[in-house]
C-alpha cells in the first residue's frame, strides 16, 4: 500500500533541482529546452497499490482508453518511487494524495490535482493494545508512527476531536512498516498505520483494537491524479479524455455484474488474496462524479478538496515539512471534472 517516506521525496526533488540547475543553459528564460511533457506521445502516468489507483487497471486491461481514443501508458511503481518519477520529469502525471502534492509543490515540483480518485474510508487506523478503548485514553501514553506523515495528521484530527491536544500523547517515531511489530513489542501503547500495516498490528497483538479509522474523518485524505501544468496546459483535450475514462471505470466498478471480475483484476495486480482484498475496498470510498463535483467546490470542509487541502497545508506548517504555505487554489483545475454529465 501507500509508503508516504517523506524524507526520501525530500532528497530527491533537492538532487533534481540540483541536476536542473547544473543542464541549464546560459542565457535567457526563453533559449532554456522545451519541457519533457510537451514531447508527443503517450500520456505517461505513474500509478501505485493504493486501491483508489489500481482501479486504472480495470481501464488498462479493459480497453477504455483506447476506445476514448487517448494512448494513456500508465508505469507501475512503489509509491515513493512513482513521486520520485514525477519530480524528476520521467512521467506526465502521478497518483498522489493532496498532502503529498503540497509537499511536493513547495520543495520545487508543482502538480494539478485534475481529478479525485477516492478518500481513505477505514485503511488507515489508529490501533491500540488491549485495555484502551477510545482515544481519549491515550492521554498520557506512547504512539508510534512517522512523525510528519498522513497518520500524524490522522491521530492530531482525532485528538483534537476528542478535545486533547497533541501534547497529550508522546510520540514514538517508527518506520510504517515496522509499526505491527512496535506494538506487539509492549513498547508503546498504540500505533498508527495504513493497510496492510494495520492488519498486520492487529493480527500481531491479541485484543489489539482500532480505536480510531480515516472513516471518522471523511475527506481528510484525498487520492487524487495530478498533471505536471505543462502537460495538462499543452495537452488538455487528451487529460479530458482520461478523466472521462475514470468515470467509465467507476460506472463498472458500481455495476454489481462485474463486481467478481473487479476484484480479481484489483488484486492480481498487486499480487493479493481476492478474499483479502475485499477488506482494503470498504475502506476506500470511490467518489462517483456528482460527488467529485461537489468536493472540488470551494469550501473549507473536509468534504472540500480545497478545504482538506488547506488542513494538511496547515499540518504540513506546523510539523515543519516546509516554511511557507501553500494555496490549495494553486494546486486543483476543477474544470476537467465539471465538463463532465
Amino acid at each position: 500500500m501507500r509508503v508516504k517516506h517523506l524524507f526520501g521525496l525530500l532528497l530527491v526533488i533537492a538532487l533534481s533541482a540540483l541536476t536542473l540547475a547544473a543542464c541549464k543553459p546560459a542565457g535567457k528564460e526563453g533559449t532554456q529546452a522545451k519541457p519533457a511533457a510537451q514531447a508527443k506521445g503517450p500520456l505517461k502516468i505513474a500509478y501505485s497499490d493504493w486501491p483508489g489507483w489500481v482501479a486504472w487497471e480495470i481501464g488498462i486491461q479493459k480497453g477504455f482508453f483506447k476506445e476514448a481514443g487517448v494512448d494513456a501508458q500508465f508505469q507501475w511503481f512503489e509509491y515513493a518511487p512513482s513521486m520520485d518519477a514525477f519530480v524528476a520529469g520521467k512521467v506526465d502525471a502521478v497518483a498522489m494524495s493532496n498532502g503529498d502534492t503540497l509537499v511536493n509543490g513547495a520543495k520545487g515540483k508543482k502538480g494539478t490535482m485534475i481529478l479525485i480518485n477516492d478518500y481513505s474510508n477505514g485503511n488507515d487506523m489508529i490501533i491500540a493494545r488491549p485495555g484502551i478503548k477510545s482515544i481519549k485514553d491515550l492521554k498520557g501514553k506512547k504512539v508510534a508512527l512517522e512523525v510528519g506523515l498522513l497518520e500524524h495528521l490522522m491521530l492530531n484530527h482525532a485528538l483534537k476531536q476528542n478535545g486533547m491536544k497533541p501534547e497529550d500523547v508522546t510520540l514514538i517515531n517508527t518506520p510504517t512498516h515496522q509499526t505491527a511489530q512496535t506494538l506487539a513489542s509492549g513498547d508503546v501503547d498504540a500505533i498508527a498505520a495504513w493497510q496492510p500495516n494495520s492488519g498486520q498490528a492487529l493480527k500481531a497483538v491479541n485484543g489489539a483494537k482500532a480505536i480510531y479509522t480515516s472513516a471518522n474523518a471523511p475527506g481528510l485524505i484525498y487520492d487524487a491524479l495530478v498533471v505536471d501544468p505543462q502537460s495538462l496546459s499543452d495537452r488538455k483535450e487528451d487529460w479530458q479524455k482520461v478523466v472521462k475514462v475514470w468515470y467509465r471505470i467507476i460506472d463498472y466498478m458500481k455495476n454489481p455484474a462485474n463486481e467478481k471480475e473487479v476484484l480479481q483484476i484489483m488484486s492480481a495486480r498487486v499480487n493479493v488474496p481476492a478474499a483479502e482484498y475485499a477488506t482494503y475496498m470498504k475502506g476506500t470510498r470511490f467518489l462517483s462524479l456528482a460527488e467529485a463535483q461537489e468536493a472540488f467546490k470551494q469550501s473549507a470542509s473536509l468534504t472540500s478538496l480545497y478545504g482538506s487541502s488547506k488542513n494538511a497545508d496547515d499540518f504540513n506548517i506546523a510539523n515543519k515539512v516546509y516554511d511557507k504555505p501553500q494555496n490549495p487554489a494553486d494546486y486543483i483545475d476543477a474544470s476537467l471534472v465539471a465538463n463532465l454529465k
